[in-house]
């Protein structure tokens, strides 16, 4: 039987042999170790990457909802994926006369506030911006631009009751002044129709989606809704009322018996025109309007010039937007209805002023 042949092992420790349980100093680490040990330390640096890359994804996913919940996430949104049927508009579906510029506006410099839309399914339901979603469908069907095809659009939380989404789209036409009395109040109407809303009565649909309005704006809804309850499906354009006559109306058909009748067949037999028409025909139906008081006259301060005994015209004029009083004199023109004028553009204005004076020298 042949003998073993032995071999000796080299532990690390010290001068005298004695083990220490790790390696001496200056000795050389095996190559399967520092393989080990690279390893170990490529892993705890991915370990930390991976949990850095988690905790931004996390911050950003919060960021993300509160920005959507406040409406502040904006994307550009399929035109054929905007569906308006969830909310009644407070909106005339009459053509609306100033569109054009707005289209000429979005063409010249973009759409400077983007429409609000809901998430809902595949799709998203509006909420705020209809005269900017018409533009935007009429710009492509017009020119078939692809970048017409989609509307920069502000993506608001899914979930929000439906009087929030009512008061979001209605706020925002009461600070821009565009909608009329009778345009309200057929909102109101809607809404206090509609099963999925908490109102019971009109009363109630104005108090919750006009609390923005004042007192007296609120009155004046409430009366233009009785208006409209009573005649509305015979009016062609309801929007063009005035407030005044709106008023006397309403007035009529609660002191005359029988006068919301009489007003509807005269409406119903009368033959299609345009909104002039409509308005002369109801302002009939109350009878002549009294001609205003003649203004009297400041007694005449000696030393004081001709000018201010200079004979004066006063005269009422009915257009589509209501009723304009005038009033000329000597060197003196002014015109007076309900519309705030200074929200008007000033270029508008310029071109709105130098078509009267041409239409008065012709």
């Amino acid at each position: 039987m042949s003998k073993k042949r032995g071999f000796d092992i080299d532990f690390p420790g010290t001068a005298d042999g004695t083990y220490t349980g790790g390696q001496s100093s200056g000795a050389r680490r095996g190559p399967m170790a520092s393989a080990i040990n690279e390893n170990a330390e490529a892993l705890r640096e991915r370990a930390a990457a991976e949990r850095a890359i988690r905790e931004e994804n996390d911050r950003l996913a919060h960021e993300h909802v509160r920005l959507k919940r406040a409406g502040l996430i904006t994307d550009l949104v399929p035109l054929d994926a905007i569906r308006t049927d969830k909310l009644t508009r407070d909106r005339s579906l009459a053509p609306d006369p100033e569109i054009g510029e707005l289209k000429d506006s979005i063409r010249e410099i973009g759409l400077s506030n983007p429409i609000r839309v809901e998430p809902d399914g595949d799709g998203f339901e509006l909420v705020q911006g209809f005269r900017r979603l018409t533009a935007f469908r009429e710009l492509y069907a017009e020119t078939g631009d692809e970048a017409f095809a989609r509307i920069p659009a502000g993506l608001v939380a899914s979930g929000e009751a439906l009087e929030g989404l009512y008061r979001r789209m209605v706020d925002e036409n009461l600070v821009r002044r565009g909608v009329s009395f009778a345009e309200m109040a057929q909102l109101a109407l809607n809404f206090a129709r509609d099963p999925g809303t908490a109102a019971e009565d009109v009363e109630e649909a104005v108090a919750m989606l006009y609390a923005s309005a004042g007192r007296q704006k609120r009155s004046y809804i409430r009366h233009f809704a009785t208006l409209l309850d009573a005649i509305g499906d015979r009016l062609r354009y309801p929007e063009a009322i005035p407030r005044k006559l709106g008023l006397d109306l309403v007035r009529q058909i609660g002191a005359e018996e029988g006068f919301a009748e009489r007003l509807r067949a005269a409406l119903e037999a009368a033959p299609e025109g345009d909104a002039e028409a409509e308005l002369a025909r109801l302002q009939a139906a109350l009878g002549p309007e009294p001609e205003p008081r003649p203004e009297r006259k400041p007694e005449r301060r000696t030393g004081q010039g001709d000018a201010d005994s200079a004979a004066k015209t006063v005269l009422r004029c009915t257009v589509p937007a209501g009723t304009v009083r005038c009033a000329a004199r000597d060197g003196k023109v002014e015109l007076q209805m309900e519309r705030d004028f200074s929200s008007v553009d000033r270029h508008r204005l310029e071109a709105a002023v130098a078509a009267f004076m041409a239409a008065l020298d012709s």
